[in-house]
């Protein structure tokens, strides 16, 4: 199976430098669709942004869907203080100390952008002492610093920042020569390109798939309703494609693609489960199983809006999930080849 590794990586570097936090994906959207249509693939944007692309299968009365998100984390602007400094309220979890440091990109509603650092309020050791190592790391002790000349909350506002006003991380993406992938966000833009991956594979090959074929680009997975509305209605099995947590106490690898039968939303369908690892085994492919506690995904959200559905969990593995994430290439295109070789499969 010859994988276009340069379009994969090209694809997912795009991505990942492109700013989507929950509620701020319109941009990231238009850019995947223009990418499915490019390979010829029919597209419709559902009324919560999301973007759905079909293939045609032998069989169009029972459809297949495969689902990534492109939302990530990020903050909304919570408060402008007195001395001009912005406090932060969250766009999905993580943990506070894993942005301290980071470089940002402000973003207003009239789309006039802003650099800044996440700083610690009492950040100088050479002011504070040690109060710096043991003060807490939290919404109230974490701030952005503006690249801009301003010391109180009148000079912010008249820059034209506002509460409400996103903040995105910068992902600092790296390829490396060893083909790891070194950025925010992986979490699930690795997924994203995984599925124009697919797509491309079947269109560049001529492939008929057994079912006609959705792909499922969600926009609000990460605060937990990514895919709970208008998934295709005849949608019999739906899997989601989003990261492996790879961590002590997992079985998941920087180099497999991992199908997970349970994770904190409960088990998924286990006849697809066992298809999955099938495949798997059958076509020797570099693969894990493994349980997440900590973890939900679209196919939890559809499950828990009353879709009827048979789903499951696969995804490449990723170190370090929700802060700075680390991947192989080698396990995307393991997930990228479960993918082709399932919807290959009766």
């Amino acid at each position: 199976m010859n994988i276009d590794l340069n379009y994969t990586k090209n694809i997912l570097k795009n991505l990942l430098i492109t700013p989507s936090p929950t509620g701020y994906t319109k941009n990231i959207i238009n850019y995947v669709e223009n990418e499915f249509k490019k390979l010829g693939v029919t597209t419709i944007i559902t009324k919560k942004g999301a973007l759905i692309a079909t293939i045609k299968g032998e069989n169009d009365e029972q459809h297949r869907t495969l689902s990534a998100h492109v939302d990530t984390l990020g903050a909304m602007v919570k408060e402008i203080k007195a001395n001009g400094r912005l406090k932060l309220s969250q766009i999905g979890g993580y943990d506070w100390h894993s942005i301290e440091g980071e470089y940002v990109k402000l973003i207003t509603s009239d789309q006039k952008q802003y650099a800044g650092t996440v700083v610690l309020d009492k950040a100088s050791v050479h002011v504070h002492g040690s109060k710096t190592d043991k003060s807490d790391r939290d919404e109230n002790s974490i701030e952005v610093r503006l690249d801009e000349k301003v010391n109180s909350k009148e000079d912010v506002e008249k820059l034209g920042i506002s509460i409400g006003d996103f903040v995105c991380f910068d992902t600092r993406t790296v390829i490396t020569d060893t083909d790891f992938v070194k950025s925010r966000h992986l979490d699930d833009k690795a997924g994203v390109s995984i599925l124009l991956s697919i797509a491309k594979y079947i269109k560049d090959n001529n492939i008929t798939i057994k079912y006609t074929t959705n792909f499922f680009v969600s926009n609000y997975e990460e605060v937990g309703h990514g895919s709970s509305a208008s998934i295709p209605e005849k949608t019999y099995e739906f899997i989601a494609i989003d990261m492996a947590a790879v961590g002590e106490g997992q079985s998941s690898s920087e180099y497999k693609v991992t199908i997970c039968p349970k994770d904190s939303s409960g088990p998924y369908d286990y006849d697809l489960k066992n298809k999955l690892v099938n495949i798997s085994k059958e076509n020797n492919l570099n693969y894990a199983v493994d349980i997440y506690p900590h973890y939900g995904s679209d196919a939890s959200a559809a499950l828990r809006a009353g879709w009827e559905i048979r789903a499951g969990l696969i995804g490449p593995g990723v170190d370090s999930s929700h802060a700075h994430e680390r991947c192989h290439i080698d396990s995307l295109i393991n997930t990228i080849k479960l993918g082709i070789l399932y919807l290959e499969n009766k």
